[in-house]
């Protein structure tokens, strides 16, 4: 079991606009943008493609098992080699880098990346960096991914990435300070927690919520609508009910009581109540956020086939339960959740406990409710984030 912290999140919401992110988003962008895949060129691509017998992986730390469990056996089963590195911190760093050597036409020296929906990889697939996927070499993908994972309104038709692992922006609350049961974002708005509430300093993060409290859509969002959640989070804060607007830091706060409830990430609750920590996790009935990091195939890549394998390899239930145990996130694969039932019936002692935890736990397997709620970050052009980005840091910033 692997019941370890996890500070990954910070890393790259807090990159996402930052001022160096948007600096990157603005460099070459506007002007640029590629067409979308003409069907026959795609086609023509992969016709002209063949196995070369090895792929470099390039992911987060923490992403895979230390074994190397599940590349170890797609390298059995393929006799394909592998390198598996892991060089990628935030997504902006990540771009920033990225983004000069692929504009010169060059290769990244990786057959597979995994990136946030976001900013930058929407300017990855914006600017060609993103080689359209061959569908038919992924059946794996088409027989055992989620509905809801094919379904991505970041790249519709999984054009371009398919899910490697998610997680869900929601409220956490501490049980010991709030006796009543969180449903709804309008707690985060209640005058009883005056000076107890945490909210999140990313842009998109807190736009969302502050969406979500008006009834509003991300997805389907408008400039007019971003107005509208900043004043409704403005009042939030004139009113004295945030203690601080934060980034990795909330989850100490709420362990500790020193906040009460806040919007927080699936993935750090779930390590604090593995922990015995009296901290409980809900997707308000208005809507949570639900992200995603998505493997891609950059252009240039020296080994796409080899990749494309690797890719529909990891959408074998047994080989995605194997990650989904290690991660600890929501997995795109369905049939993970019963795979993991079944292993818990012959385990014994911490690892079946742990094991039934993880099973038990909707911040692993949410819910159908809880899906139905779940959003994506609201898509930006370039332009339009030079609007959105300072109506929602007026707010955090002031």
């Amino acid at each position: 079991m692997n019941p370890r912290l996890r500070t990954r999140r910070d890393a790259f919401r807090i990159a996402g606009f930052s001022a160096a992110g948007l600096a990157l988003a603005a460099c070459g962008v506007q002007g640029q943008k590629a067409a979308a895949p003409k069907p026959d060129a795609v086609k023509d691509f992969w016709s002209k493609q063949t196995k070369h017998g090895k792929v470099v992986f390039a992911n987060w730390p923490e992403y895979m098992p230390e074994d190397r469990g599940p590349l170890e056996k797609f390298k059995q089963a393929t006799g394909i080699s592998y390198e598996y590195k892991e060089v990628i911190q935030e997504n902006a760093e990540f771009f920033g880098k990225a983004d000069p050597v692929l504009r010169a036409g060059q290769s990244l020296g990786y057959d597979i990346v995994v990136m946030t929906n976001g900013i930058q990889l929407q300017h990855m697939i914006q600017l060609g960096y993103a080689t359209p996927l061959d569908h038919a070499q992924l059946p794996n993908f088409q027989a055992n991914a989620g509905q809801k994972y094919k379904e991505r309104a970041y790249d519709p038709g999984n054009k371009y990435t398919v899910p490697y692992t998610s997680g869900v922006t929601g409220i956490a609350y501490n049980t010991d300070y709030v006796k009543e049961e969180i449903t709804s974002i309008e707690s985060l708005f209640d005058p009883r927690y005056k000076g107890r509430v945490g909210m999140m300093a990313d842009a998109q993060e807190i736009g969302n919520f502050g969406m979500f409290a008006l009834g509003i859509d991300p997805e389907k969002s408008t400039e007019a609508d971003w107005k509208k959640a900043g004043e409704k989070l403005k009042a939030q804060r004139d009113a004295g009910l945030v203690r601080k607007y934060y980034d990795q830091g909330y989850i100490d706060a709420v362990s500790k009581g020193d906040i009460w409830l806040t919007m927080a990430w699936s993935g750090d609750i779930f390590q604090r109540q593995l922990a015995g920590e009296p901290v409980k996790f809900v997707v308000p009935e208005e809507g949570g956020t639900i992200w995603t990091d998505n493997m891609l195939i950059p252009k240039g890549a020296a080994n796409p086939v080899d990749a494309l394998m690797l890719m529909d390899h990891l959408y074998q239930p047994a080989v995605a339960a194997e990650l989904d145990e290690f991660i600890q996130y929501v997995t795109p694969v369905a049939a993970v959740q019963d795979l993991l039932r079944e292993k818990a019936k012959t385990a014994e002692g911490e690892d079946k406990k742990a094991l039934e935890d993880m099973i038990d736990s909707p911040l692993m397997f949410p819910t159908e409710a809880d899906y139905a709620r779940l959003r994506t970050y609201t898509s930006l052009t370039t332009q339009q984030q030079q609007v959105f980005n300072p109506i929602f840091q007026s707010v955090t910033q002031a």
